[in-house]
């Protein structure tokens, strides 16, 4: 069963791969007839626009339970195996680069093609930036890791101790008083995992910042398409193996029940 913060996250999320999509045709279009970069421009400010709402809209939904974004119910088994810190692993973006850069632009169906013609500076630029992203990636892992370690310190394993030994005892009063110290204690792990999610989100921003900046307009239109092509690809194979999963389950309770 959903909590309410899962079902209001995903009616609008829903809603906002719906709006993604829609973002994707113009993309494809912009991509393919190459206007003005006032054109490329407008287009890339509205799919940034619509990036940054979905964090803003994340971040108010996690304050009030931030352990659905770490098991989100509203994303296929297939997006939540590529999860990195609830999102997608920023040193991605610098593999997709990479992927368009080497695209033949004969065979891209104009997508991706210009990022075939990038300048040595470009290229230079966007490693540097793939290596500051790197460290700030290796940062929020360290602080993800202190975080699950916490779990196991002197602290929560004495407080497990003292709630088995009086409930054991069918002391009451001593139990409302662990669970007052576990309630405490369990509220600072999830400020932390918040915290954490923020950082990785603030890493995922930066680097689709980075890249835009490094870019020029008609590059950005090409490598958004790609990413966000990626994206809902990536959904639509998870709900079709969801899916098959779901009737192969159905089948093999229907030959137990016959048996």
């Amino acid at each position: 069963m959903k909590s309410q913060i899962e079902e209001e996250f995903s009616d609008f999320y829903e809603k906002w791969v719906v709006q993604l999509e829609e973002h994707l045709r113009l993309l494809l279009v912009v991509s393919k007839e190459k206007p003005q970069e006032a054109v490329c421009e407008a287009v890339v400010t509205k799919l940034t626009a619509h990036h940054k709402e979905y964090y803003t809209v994340k971040w108010a939904s996690a304050a009030d339970d931030v352990l659905a974004f770490f098991t989100p119910l509203w994303l296929t088994a297939l997006e939540n195996a590529y999860l990195w810190v609830t999102g997608w692993k920023p040193s991605m973006a610098f593999r997709l680069v990479e992927s368009l850069k080497k695209a033949d632009a004969g065979h891209s169906a104009g997508v991706g093609a210009s990022l075939a013609g990038m300048t040595e500076e470009q290229v230079k630029r966007i490693e540097g930036l793939r290596v500051r992203m790197k460290a700030e990636e290796e940062k929020v892992e360290r602080e993800m890791e202190r975080m699950q370690v916490a779990m196991a310190d002197r602290k929560m394993v004495e407080l497990a101790r003292l709630e088995r030994v009086a409930r054991k005892k069918g002391d009451a009063a001593a139990v409302g008083q662990v669970d007052e110290m576990v309630n405490a204690a369990v509220k600072g792990l999830l400020c932390g995992l918040e915290k954490v999610m923020k950082m990785a989100d603030c890493v995922r921003l930066k680097t689709l910042k980075g890249v835009l900046d490094v870019l020029n307009p008609m590059q950005s239109v090409d490598f958004l398409a790609a990413n966000t092509m990626l994206q809902i690809q990536m959904k639509k194979w998870g709900e079709i193996r969801d899916k098959r999963c779901r009737i192969d389950n159905q089948e093999n309770c229907l030959l137990i029940s016959n048996h």
